[in-house]
């Protein structure tokens, strides 16, 4: 039976991840800052710890999956939030690294966050052979990247898993969902930038994948096959409500209300492709949008 640490397991993705875990029989470790919260939304199986040093010196971490860090999308990025950021994910895998070096044995594996950020914006298609763009998104992911390559030198495994927008009950869509619902929907600037999404079932099947695929290793991009640039992504949604979607945010309106964040997350886009995922005979349950809203919204 394998034993799974999960840093960031009450999160949107994390939970997910830990009850399909505890389906498979799997073993599970969840770090937290808040335990109250992990209870009300984790497997009753889990055990919560809030410190690494809780980990019992006779208990070997097989892999660990690690998907801590502060939320960029829940308000306006400062100086102080962007430090947040990287200690929250840099930082943190650093501290995760330093305490698994002092370990008798090292995980097999490290499966660890990054964000399709990393290649900045643009319509070109790229996938995980194409290097990044600089710009804040592209430096925040490749310094947790850096980060997480170090347990390399333990003999440890890594995938960098590189994800698009994922799709489900939390997180974007959710936060997309109130204005469609009411015809008060519509596209974001002009509409043209690539929206690379996933059905959260199948972010949980990606990390599944790249835990029991062993010649799977470094960045691993978690998109589904087919994007959409945002006029094709709203007009879809909102088909799929059956509401009409008329009212556009206009850029000014973006940079007036959310700044930067807005503009690195909202007007920008990237057209990834999962080009390691289908070259190792993943198959996704979801691959086009309408399928994956109909499933959602049903």
């Amino acid at each position: 039976m394998q034993t799974i640490l999960v840093t960031g397991g009450s999160g949107f993705i994390g939970r997910h991840f830990c009850w399909e875990a505890e389906r498979l029989g799997w073993s599970l470790i969840v770090l937290s800052r808040s335990i109250k919260k992990a209870r009300q939304v984790l497997p009753k199986s889990t055990q919560i710890i809030s410190r690494l040093d809780e980990i019992s010196g006779d208990v070997n971490v097989d892999t660990i999956v690690n998907l801590a860090g502060e939320p960029l999308a829940d308000k306006r990025w400062n100086e102080s939030r962007k430090k947040q950021f990287f200690i929250s994910r840099s930082g943190f895998t650093n501290k995760l690294y330093e305490f698994f070096r002092h370990r008798a044995e090292a995980p097999t594996q490290l499966i660890s966050g990054s964000a399709i950020g990393y290649y900045g914006s643009g319509s070109t298609p790229v996938d995980e052979s194409n290097s990044g763009v600089q710009g804040f998104s592209h430096e925040l992911c490749a310094s947790w990247e850096k980060s997480a390559l170090q347990f390399e030198k333990l003999g440890t495994r890594v995938c960098l898993v590189r994800t698009g927008i994922v799709l489900g009950q939390q997180g974007a869509l959710a936060k997309m969902l109130p204005p469609f619902r009411i015809g008060l929907g519509g596209a974001i600037g002009n509409g043209q930038q690539v929206m690379s999404w996933i059905h959260i079932r199948d972010m949980v099947r990606v990390l599944n994948h790249c835990i029991q695929t062993e010649k799977l290793s470094g960045p691993v991009n978690a998109t589904a096959p087919n994007s959409s640039i945002n006029r094709e992504f709203t007009a879809t949604l909102a088909k799929v409500l059956g509401r009409p979607a008329l009212l556009p945010m206009p850029s000014f309106m973006v940079r007036l209300l959310f700044g930067e964040m807005g503009v690195e997350l909202l007007l920008q886009g990237q057209k990834v492709i999962p080009a390691k995922l289908l070259q190792s005979t993943f198959e996704f349950e979801y691959p086009n949008l309408t399928e994956a809203l109909k499933d959602l919204l049903k």
